[in-house]
């Protein structure tokens, strides 16, 4: 079966979403992400709508606080059905922790608990910003994987992640930790904000599990034909 692309569904409002999905099949299962700006205007319905729709979601808030709080957010997220969310790794290791019991509390009877993964360091994030902003001195790479590590031993599914760091992160965890990619960039595309970047191709053949693709699709004339060449790259296909 091949795998799907996630379309990062960066709309100010689900009226902006709907003209989007009216350029696909009704009947395309997608998997999208709902991220902040989605999210904080729509609220939880945004996810039963896209989920109602036979979408599958990655629901992309990167959920940092006191353990118990995120524990209880986690709680409530799991009961809409999301199929993939995330926390920040910076929380640490009892954050984490809590944020997985929390999933699994509020996971419906029956149905798979949401694979559950860490932000290390953000894509848009370079090295010379993470010594500078952070105060962090070991490199961009050792930051990431050690993050990535973190999250393993807090009993996570995996991360996200640029897929550069990818193989860094499976030799640090195992082969069957999650990589999730952003910052995918078809050839001759625009980087936009990112700076780490690769093509579909470079993230499969570097061992990405999942990769998310913004501005290509969503921006593009045509983005039922977008996402399609997207998809056949990302599968090896073209």
């Amino acid at each position: 079966m091949s795998q799907r692309p996630i379309i990062a569904l960066d709309f100010p409002s689900k009226e902006a979403v709907e003209v989007f999905l009216l350029k696909f099949p009704s009947e395309e299962s997608l998997f999208v992400k709902v991220g902040m700006e989605l999210f904080y205007q729509e609220g939880p319905e945004i996810v039963r709508w896209l989920k109602s729709l036979g979408h599958s979601v990655f629901l992309d808030l990167k959920l940092h606080d006191i353990p118990n709080t995120v524990e209880r957010a986690m709680t409530g997220l799991a009961k809409l059905g999301v199929d993939i969310t995330n926390v920040h790794a910076a929380g640490g290791i009892k954050m984490m922790k809590a944020a997985k019991e929390g999933l699994k509390k509020g996971t419906v009877a029956g149905q798979d608990v949401p694979i559950l993964i860490a932000v290390t360091q953000l894509t848009s994030t370079s090295e010379t910003e993470m010594h500078q902003d952070q105060l962090i001195d070991v490199s961009l790479k050792e930051s990431v994987t050690h993050y990535a590590a973190c999250a393993e031993k807090a009993g996570l599914d995996g991360v996200v992640c640029s897929a550069l760091e990818a193989k860094d992160i499976h030799q640090a965890t195992s082969e069957a930790f999650v990589c999730l990619t952003p910052g995918i960039r078809p050839s001759g595309s625009a980087v936009g904000d990112q700076q780490r970047v690769v093509t579909p191709s470079e993230a499969r053949k570097i061992g990405a599990t999942f990769i998310v693709v913004g501005r290509p699709i969503t921006q593009a004339d045509r983005p039922y034909e977008a996402y399609q060449t997207i998809k056949q790259e990302w599968n090896g296909e073209s």
